[in-house]
Order: structure tokens, then C-alpha cells, then sequence
């Protein structure tokens, strides 16, 4: 079965480009070249990714990966010709995925989209994880808290899933990095913390008095959920 990827950006001639390469590697595309429609055209295409563009008339993609954020937990790679890393910084707090600085390969492109699918399909080994008022389900990369589902994008789910998995072992940010490579790590230091703080955000969990996530100072982040 083709798997659906739903490209936004106002450069007709890259749209076209990329739903021509894309396919070439089995992917239903559905093209827009603004956001206006964005939100319709995923309740009813259901697609399991999109490629989003930063910088378009209207709303800007920024503007856009908050609204989709709000209802739709579809992993989102953003396209970005400043590669400005303040750009980054708030994409990946908004909910960003990955990005991709303009110019790019299109094989690149392919390679960050089969590496976050493929990572979403993966399977563990429990159904059903239970810490305290922490409900996940592996299968499915959601959680749930005190029965609340939380919005978890894709990076934060694996980052969360990586630390359950090995309670008290410090990971330091090299290695998280390594271990959920996809992202230009190299552009910006703060990534994995930006994402590790979003991720307390959402488990309500207080770095001062943590109850998943510790931070060893000059070492990295350990899970402490089954203490």
C-alpha cells in the first residue's frame, strides 16, 4: 500500500518536483501550494506525513505546523531557505519533526521520510507501559496522563520510549542525538534540550522535582519513573 505524503509550498516547480520524485519511491503525494486548505485536506486525505514549507504567503509554516499540532499528531518535516537556526529552535517547540534547509537533495528528503515512517512503525515489546499515572502505548506512540492523551510529536515519543526503556541510565545529549538521528544536529546545540523541555512540559513534570525526568548536571537526562 502507498503510504501519503502531503506537500505544502509555493514553489510550483518544486512541488511538482517532489511529487514526481517521491513517487518514484512508492509514496502517494498530494501537493498544496498554501495552507489555506491545509487542515481540510488532512481530515480527509489522513496523510502520514507532510513536508511543509517555511516561508509562504499567508500564514507561514510556522503558523501552520501550530495548527496542525493542535489536532493532528502527523509527523511534520519543515523546509526552511534561511536555514536560520532561531527558525529551528521554534519549529522543533511548536512540534517540528525534522527539517531541511533549502537547497536539498531530493534523496535526502526521501531518506529523512523513510527514517521517521519507519521509526513510527516500530514495534516494542510491551502492549502496554504503566508508571504511576503514566500510561503508553508502544504500538500505537501515544500516552495517556492521569487519562489526558498527551500531544506527543514524533521526536518526543522516541525520546520518552528510549529512557523508559533504560530507567536510570544516564544518556547523555551525544548520545540521544545519535540515537534518534534525523534532525541537522549540527546547526544547533539546543535541540535535544529543547526537546527534553517540551517533553517535561507535557508530562507535567517539574525539573526541580522531577518525577520521569532527571537531569544529571554535566552528564545528561536519565528516566527515574520507577524509583
Amino acid at each position: 500500500m502507498q503510504r501519503k505524503i502531503l506537500v505544502v509550498d509555493d514553489d510550483d516547480r518544486l512541488r511538482d518536483l517532489l511529487a514526481e520524485y517521491l513517487s518514484r519511491y512508492d509514496y502517494a503525494v498530494d501537493t498544496l501550494p498554501d495552507g489555506a486548505d491545509l487542515m481540510n485536506v488532512i481530515r480527509k486525505g489522513n496523510p502520514e506525513l507532510i513536508v511543509l514549507d517555511i516561508m509562504m504567503p499567508g500564514k507561514n509554516g510556522l503558523d501552520l505546523c501550530k495548527e496542525v499540532r493542535r489536532e493532528f499528531n502527523v509527523p511534520i518535516i519543515m523546509l526552511t531557505a534561511r536555514g536560520d537556526v532561531s527558525d529551528r529552535i521554534v519549529g522543533l517547540e511548536i512540534g517540528a519533526d525534522d527539517y531541511l534547509p533549502k537547497p536539498f537533495e531530493p534523496r535526502e528528503l526521501v531518506a529523512r521520510i523513510e527514517t521517521i515512517l519507519r521509526r513510527g512503525a516500530a514495534s516494542y515489546q510491551k502492549d502496554i507501559i504503566r508508571i504511576g499515572e503514566l500510561e503508553v502505548t508502544p504500538k500505537s506512540q501515544t500516552a495517556r496522563l492521569e487519562g489526558e492523551v498527551l500531544e506527543l510529536t514524533t521526536k518526543e515519543f522516541e525520546i520518552l520510549m528510549l529512557l523508559i526503556n533504560n530507567p536510570n541510565r544516564v544518556f547523555s545529549r551525544d548520545d540521544l542525538m545519535e540515537s534518534i538521528r534525523g534532525l541537522d544536529w549540527d546547526a544547533f546545540n539546543r535541540s535535544i534540550d529543547v526537546l527534553v523541555s517540551r517533553l517535561r512540559h507535557k508530562l507535567k513534570d517539574d525539573p526541580k522535582q522531577p518525577q520521569y525526568i532527571r537531569t544529571v548536571w554535566g552528564s545528561g537526562y536519565k528516566f527515574i519513573g520507577y524509583d
